[in-house]
């Protein structure tokens, strides 16, 4: 029987159990295989077994299959005839506590995080921008954290963006040049990130993390599911938002170090999504999540195709290994192959190679960790099977546990605080408010200055003689020695017949 506190895998050739310690879970997992070879079943799994032991777990549900956990699975002939080879007599069916989630908000209660939340780094990968463009994005978070500007949803974003391009020339003492080019391709991006369900995404409320780490009534842990069927066509927004949980259940728990059972397990499903085409500034930060949050007893499960999916970097980190089928049709196909067969302890009575390749469905190459941490040679495994219902369960029955949930309504308003789009309108109508005064006042002062000329203006003057009127006109014309001469000669006669 199953030592207490220890999850049953399954059953080797010679009916022994094959367990996996999970106080040996912070050390993560790997989960591989061909598609149609049993991966979701092994996910579920694991996923009832730690919830069972207390531990909550949070899995992304990419086809729409891992919703039966939140049912009990029934008899049938085949599980019992692989309950008898693990010698196991007790095999309770029941369904886990379960909660689901949705982005959109339409199968699931939804799940928001803010702008400011999820980062420059992150958010520079969802928009696919090059290094240019990703420093203008560090520019505007910098700025908006200078001048007290929270950043919420995509409008403020947006909103920041336009700001720091208006005022480059300002800003480019400080924080370096802002070309007006590189803000309209990221506004651009934003457009397609909003059409793409980024609107729905970034705003208030957001996931409160506490709501994934809850046991129920009776102590077991909470299986959160993520329905990721409409997200999984934008890989790059469901990676990045996995990755941000994970960036921030390590910033929010504590350090915990090594414990009998995990603080929480999580399962990233399709994980080759996380890595395809993403730049080196991110794996580097993949790479450093998944060695620290170890240390907050949090377990990773990477479940994809081929070993070779993820990098070596986390490779290397990932302590337990079970490994489906794989079919080795191409060249491609056998180097995968090769590479998964090396990922293993090797065990001299298993040609591991060969093995992968003849694996049925339920069937599995398994190697964990033993109580030192060390990995055990790999062995061949029945997979047990789950104690609830395997595949989707139906739309009616979801809506009614729904209904039932702890934190029903908690996340289904959204809430539109003042942030930096609000404040940045309201500083530009206050500054066209002050522009409008001043134009008036300067209005004003002008009809002041003209009134107070038309006031001291001369009402008139006495009109001058014929005499003084060609005197005038003449001494303007003195400069001239023949005009001189000529107004002597004019005076002298005039004075002459006067006299």
């Amino acid at each position: 029987m199953t030592e207490p506190q220890q999850i049953l895998i399954g059953g080797n050739k010679a009916g022994e159990q094959i367990l996996l310690n999970p106080a040996m879970a912070n050390r993560h997992g790997l989960i591989t295989g061909a598609t149609g070879t049993g991966k979701t079943v092994t996910l579920q799994l694991l996923a009832e077994a730690f919830s069972r032991l207390g531990v909550p777990v949070f899995s992304a549900d990419v086809k729409g299959d891992l919703s039966g956990i939140a049912n009990p699975g029934k008899p049938h002939p085949k599980v019992s005839e692989r309950l008898n080879h693990m010698g196991v007599s007790a095999h309770p069916f029941e369904g886990c506590p379960t909660l689901f989630w949705d982005i959109e908000g339409k199968t699931g209660h939804p799940v928001r995080t803010t702008i400011s939340e999820m980062g420059p780094v992150l958010l520079a990968n969802i928009l696919e921008l090059n290094d240019t463009q990703s420093g203008i994005l560090h520019v505007a978070f910098s700025v908006a954290d200078d001048q007290g500007l929270l950043l919420l949803d995509l409008k403020d974003l947006s909103s920041m963006l336009n700001w720091i391009s208006e005022n480059r020339n300002e800003l480019a003492k400080e924080y370096g040049n802002i070309a007006s080019q590189s803000v309209s391709a990221i506004q651009r991006k934003l457009l397609v990130l909003r059409e793409s369900g980024g609107e729905v995404f970034f705003g208030q409320p957001a996931l409160n993390i506490d709501d994934l780490m809850h046991a129920d009534f009776s102590g077991r842990g909470v299986v959160s599911l993520l329905d990721a069927s409409s997200l999984y066509s934008n890989p790059r927004i469901y990676s990045t938002f996995l990755l941000w949980l994970l960036s921030e259940l390590m910033e929010e728990l504590p350090e915990r170090g090594d414990a009998p059972l995990p603080k929480l397990v999580f399962f990233f499903d399709e994980a080759h999504l996380l890595f395809n085409n993403s730049p080196k500034a991110l794996i580097d930060r993949i790479t450093q999540v998944v060695r620290l949050i170890r240390s907050k007893g949090v377990g990773i499960f990477f479940v994809s195709q081929y070993p070779n999916d993820i990098p070596d970097e986390v490779l290397g980190q990932l302590g337990c290994r079970i490994q489906h089928g794989l079919r080795a049709f191409t060249p491609k196909d056998q180097k995968a192959v090769k590479v998964a067969a090396q990922t293993f302890r090797q065990n001299p009575g298993i040609d591991t190679e060969k093995a992968i390749t003849e694996l049925g469905v339920g069937e599995t190459l398994v190697s964990t960790l033993d109580p030192k941490g060390r990995p055990t040679v790999v062995d061949w495994c029945l997979m047990a099977p789950p104690h609830s219902q395997i595949g989707p369960i139906a739309a009616e029955e979801k809506n009614r546990l729904m209904d039932r949930s702890p934190i029903k309504g908690r996340y289904d308003t959204v809430v539109d605080r003042e942030s930096a789009y609000e404040l940045l309108i309201a500083r530009e109508e206050e500054v066209e408010k002050k522009r409008r005064e001043a134009a008036a006042e300067l209005e004003r002062e002008q009809a002041a200055a003209h009134e107070e000329r038309q006031r001291n203006k001369p009402s008139g003057r006495q009109r001058e003689s014929v005499l003084e009127s060609t005197l005038k006109s003449i001494g303007r014309s003195f400069g001239s020695q023949v005009a001189r001469s000529l107004a002597r000669g004019i005076l002298g006669s005039l004075i002459g017949k006067r006299r």
